[in-house]
């Protein structure tokens, strides 16, 4: 061929459906391949026709930004059209590192309800009662691998969170507000419980967050009860230093006697666990309980003049609840210490 002679090939109907759903994505990214299209409809846990609940695995990012192109929202569009002209989108976000149960929004409606519900600027002010308490009824609960142990087995975390810029304005890190009213601060509440005793100087905990803040269960962990997540190196890079130097003894709780978490034999300790050297980050999405927004949508139709005042019958809240399991790499540390958690 000569320089700038061009090639005429016709294109599927199907390709031009799913180029259609790339029209908002950077020029130059890459779009997903076969492989990667059928590994996320794997990863599908649930969907109707308001939204789709996903597993989503460790290390692949939720929002893409040149060069990454095989994030959740560019392969979504793609794969998990379905019937769908448009591809879902994000009504919350997972960081990339961590994994569990992630939700999207399959058409305008659902999408605006979802983000109205994690925003927290929905309170529940619809005509339909059954609604307003399933938005009440609605939670997310994390399970993480800390370092160390909080000094309360429960309790609640009531810590604004503040943001600041480092590197020239390159590189943004999420701090505890330190109250003084001087810079920009959210509100962040988590609850949390203890599920075991500490072994091997870590212990799994609980987490349900009651505000949706960036990074929120990590700085909580790490700044307020002083137990950061195992293999997040961001906000307890010190910790790690100091944890991976300490002897590996603790008191077993039924006899007191010293314990040593040792590799059990014939498991496959794969890289990324508590035992390796460098940890991956153990942060889990492992529940979530949501409306079932597919049948408020539907209802919201049929009567969206009806008032329903107090006393009145209704039927009880629809509710969806999802459970996730852990990532291969958090599954090992589990069982390493599984016969101590509650």
């Amino acid at each position: 061929m000569k320089t700038g002679a061009r090639i005429y090939v016709p294109v599927s109907v199907a390709e031009t459906r799913i180029s259609k759903r790339f029209n908002a994505i950077p020029t130059g990214t890459l779009y997903p391949n076969a492989d990667e299209i059928e590994y996320l409809q794997r990863l599908v846990k649930y969907k109707d026709s308001a939204i789709i609940v996903l597993n989503k695995p460790p290390r692949l990012p939720v929002k893409g930004n040149l060069p990454v192109h095989n994030s959740m929202d560019a392969l979504a569009a793609a794969a998990l059209s379905y019937d769908n002209e448009e591809g879902p989108k994000l009504v919350h976000r997972l960081d990339r590192e961590s994994s569990g149960i992630h939700l999207m929004g399959r058409t305008k409606e659902s999408i605006a309800h979802l983000q109205w519900l994690f925003s927290g600027i929905y309170k529940g002010n619809s005509l339909h009662k059954a609604w307003n308490d399933a938005c009440h009824a609605t939670y997310q609960k994390y399970w993480v691998l800390v370092i160390g142990s909080p000094k309360e087995k429960e309790g609640l975390i009531r810590a604004p969170l503040t943001k600041v810029f480092l590197n020239d304005g390159k590189t943004e890190r999420v701090i505890l507000a330190h109250g003084s009213g001087l810079e920009a601060s959210q509100e962040a509440v988590t609850e949390y419980r203890v599920l075991g005793p500490m072994i091997n100087g870590c212990s799994w905990i609980e987490l349900r967050p009651l505000t949706s803040r960036k990074h929120q269960i990590r700085v909580h962990c790490a700044e307020a009860l002083g137990t950061p997540i195992v293999g997040d190196y961001k906000y307890g890079w010190f910790t790690h230093r100091r944890w991976k130097q300490m002897p590996r003894v603790d008191i077993e709780p039924t006899t007191g006697k010293p314990y040593k978490m040792r590799r059990p034999d014939g498991l496959d300790v794969q890289k990324g666990s508590v035992l390796s050297k460098v940890p991956l980050l153990h942060m889990h999405c492992r529940e979530l309980v949501l409306p079932n927004v597919a049948k408020f949508i539907e209802l919201h139709k049929n009567t969206p003049e009806i008032t329903q005042r107090p006393g009145d019958n209704y039927t009880k809240p629809d509710l969806l609840r999802f459970v996730a399991s852990m990532p291969s790499h958090m599954k090992i540390s589990w069982n390493l210490m599984s016969s101590y958690l509650v």
